[in-house]
């Protein structure tokens, strides 16, 4: 979404965001592998939620799902053709459309064996790529044998995972069964105790196109997800909790509600978030103590307490966690990851545990949690995500064990007052986010021994008036919007590595000091007491954002004006800096000679004039400069996808490509796109300007009415 809207810190709050933010564009959306309609109905429910002229493309098993959402255009994807199937067969095998010279003969016996399922061919390429002829001949009858007893692709897949050794066998239930679409560092920190070398597995598992690694995730298709739960379910078709894994809600339910069965294999429960099971014995997981890997995502009404945790679990992952605080019994010796999002709890347990292993843990939305563990031993901890957190009030001053934390993250955490000096320790720290910490009214000296820390978030932090001030500093995104601070600290000057400075509503600042030269993002909206701008911006890159800063000095405004490629602030008329201006949407400037260089460069201004909140605070617009020399055209976009507000003055830098130009003229069109309201009120253009900002025969200009 922040890529369609070309906005850094686009914030999906719901999935209607999807039809406010995209009514207005032509977009191409795709919606791949659709089993729900409650899936299409989030996401492209009706075709007036895009721009005319967009298309969007389901792709899906179910026909019915096409049916029931009055989709009429269907399309039946066909099979691959007898020689496509060898192309893509040929691709895997040996990266080209065709045989290697030698292959050719026993590529077709192989490709007709698999038959034409694209997954099919992928992976048996996948399996024979890199073998000899001998090897090839070898394989031959192996694979036949095979698919003589069932020509269903599952059997085609089966057979590439039985040429596994066992150990990469393993890995791959493992994924198939629980660690499907994970992030890979997860799975390797998971399962790094488990296996010899999973590193090595999962490059293995990819060769053989088993897996795929998208976006640092592990990806595995439905229909090997599906061969790999059916092979573990084959291990006990009857009793379920003699299997490694258990995913099908009912096999679950069963297992944890039978007292009576004698010690269970299973090492792992996956509990999908549609399913739902109920049991109510305090004992169930007494006779599960193998299980290491424990995700609760579905419905389920648990018992009151819960006893007998296994003491090998590694990752617990459990949604709404019912249970106020964990039994005393239970031991996280093992957990490397911990995930009780939207819990019950109010504290963890009594006295110190051993957490050595811990990476991530992840606490959000456990509105009650009132005291967080003693972190004393969690030094390999990486993650700590405690927003939403609502009733906590400090951090222990253990955290500075976590010597290794990277990420530690309090937003919304209204109660946070105050932050322990022992944060200082956690050296590799790198982002630190206490938005809206409402409550917090100090930050510790020692926060600046974190040497490491690019990020710093203390947008609405209300209750926070100063910081501790420091000469070692490498911050690259700070956030600051307490509304009590009338002058940043000149420590802000010094942070040498600072990319990204966001001010927000700090109501009392008067005056900003010298900021970094490496500033490249600068966001000081609604802050409306801000005159002076006691600085220079040595960026040429810089983006300047001062909307609603109404008391902005002349020099202050002229500031913005020279500087950077984007800028704006309030003004109602564009100023005499900009030597060429008009009162209408257009521009023409006449060149004195010709020809002229490659490319001129123009600072070009554009003022609007239209009430936004007529529309809503959710309305985007986009602002569009055409600059035209004879018939040609090149068009410009300005900020797509953002609020373009009345009464403000938005500067760019655009380059115009002059070298081929058919006429002494350029022509400076502006143009709002906006999607008109029901009320029908269309946007203006009170005003434009240009200013060349390179040395070039500029000389005469006339307004969109043809007056000088």
């Amino acid at each position: 979404m922040s890529q369609l809207t070309n906005e850094t810190c686009t914030s999906i709050s719901h999935l209607g965001v999807v039809k406010d933010r995209l009514k207005d564009k032509k977009v191409l959306v795709v919606l791949d592998d659709v089993d729900r309609l409650v899936q299409l109905e989030a996401m492209a429910k009706e075709s007036s939620w895009f721009g005319p002229g967009s298309r969007i493309i389901i792709t899906t098993q179910d026909q019915k799902v096409l049916k029931a959402s009055g989709i009429n255009h269907i399309h039946k994807v066909c099979l691959p053709s007898h020689d496509e199937a060898l192309q893509m067969f040929c691709m895997y095998a040996f990266d080209q459309k065709e045989p290697k010279d030698g292959f050719e003969g026993l590529a077709w016996k192989v490709s007709d064996l698999v038959g034409s399922l694209p997954l099919g061919l992928k992976v048996m390429g996948s399996y024979f790529r890199g073998m000899s002829e001998q090897e090839w001949i070898k394989a031959l009858p192996k694979l036949k044998t095979h698919l003589d007893r069932d020509r269903e692709i599952p059997s085609i897949l089966k057979f590439s995972y039985d040429a596994l050794h066992d150990e990469d066998k393993s890995l791959f239930l493992h994924i198939a069964c629980f660690f499907d679409d994970e992030p890979v560092d997860i799975v390797e920190g998971c399962l790094a105790k488990c296996f010899l070398d999973v590193t090595q597995g999962i490059r293995v598992l990819v060769e053989k196109s088993l897996i795929s690694i998208e976006d640092e995730m592990i990806k595995m298709s439905k229909l090997l997800v599906q061969l790999g739960r059916q092979i573990v379910q084959n291990e006990s078709v009857s009793e379920p909790g003699k299997r490694r894994f258990l995913n099908d809600a009912s096999d679950i339910g069963e297992v944890l509600s039978d007292d009576r069965a004698g010690n269970s294999s299973v090492i792992g429960i996956n509990l999908e978030p549609d399913d739902e099971i109920t049991w109510t014995s305090e004992r169930a997981f007494e006779r599960l103590s193998h299980l290491q890997f424990l995700r609760i995502l579905g419905k389920c009404v648990e018992p009151q307490s819960m006893n007998y945790l296994s003491q090998k679990l590694r990752v617990l992952i459990w949604r709404n966690f019912k249970i106020t605080c964990f039994p005393s019994s239970f031991n996280p010796k093992f957990l490397v990851k911990l995930e009780m999002h939207s819990s019950n709890l109010v504290k963890f347990w009594e006295g110190i545990k051993p957490l050595n292993n811990l990476k991530w843990m992840d606490l959000s939305d456990s509105r009650k949690l009132e005291e967080l563990p003693d972190f004393s031993t969690a030094t390999n901890l990486h993650d700590l995500n405690l927003s939403g957190c609502e009733r906590l009030v400090e951090l222990p001053s253990s955290i500075g064990s976590a010597v290794n934390l990277h990420q530690l993250n309090f937003h919304n955490c209204w109660c946070l007052v105050k932050l322990p000096s022992s944060i200082g320790n956690a050296v590799n720290l790198r982002e630190l986010n206490l938005e809206y910490c409402s409550s917090l009214v100090e930050l510790p000296s020692s926060i600046w021994n974190i040497v490491n820390l690019n990020v710093l978030n203390l947008a609405y932090c209300s209750s926070l008036v100063e910081l501790p001030s420091s000469d070692l500093y490498s911050l690259k995104s700070y956030h600051e919007s307490s509304t009590d601070i009338q002058e940043l600290d000149p420590w802000i000057g010094r942070i040498s590595c600072l990319q990204e400075l966001i001010l927000s509503e700090m109501n009392k600042l008067v005056s900003l000091p010298q900021l970094p030269d490496s500033l490249l993002h600068l966001h000081a909206e609604k802050c409306e007491s801000l005159e002076r701008l006691d600085c220079a911006f040595r960026n040429p890159d810089i983006s300047l954002n001062f909307r609603h800063c109404f008391k902005l000095n002349q020099e202050a405004k002229d500031l913005i004006i020279r500087s950077g490629t984007f800028g704006v602030f309030p003004a109602k008329e564009v100023p005499q800096c900009f030597t060429y201006r008009s009162s209408g949407s257009s521009v023409t400037v006449t060149l004195n000679q010709m020809p002229v260089g490659k490319s001129t460069k123009f600072n070009v201004a554009v003022i609007c004039d239209i009430d936004p909140f007529e529309f809503g605070e959710t309305k985007q617009e986009d602002i569009t400069c055409r600059v035209t020399s004879g018939g040609n055209a090149i068009t410009f976009n300005f900020c797509p996808g953002r609020r373009i507000y009345p009464g403000h003055l938005y500067k760019y830098e655009i380059e115009v490509e002059t070298e081929d130009v058919a006429s002494t003229e350029l022509v400076f069109e502006f143009e709002i796109n906006y999607a008109i309201a029901e009320d029908e009120v269309t946007w203006k253009i009170r005003g434009c300007g240009i200013l060349q900002l390179l040395d070039g025969p500029l000389l005469s200009l006339r307004d969109g009415d043809g007056d000088f």
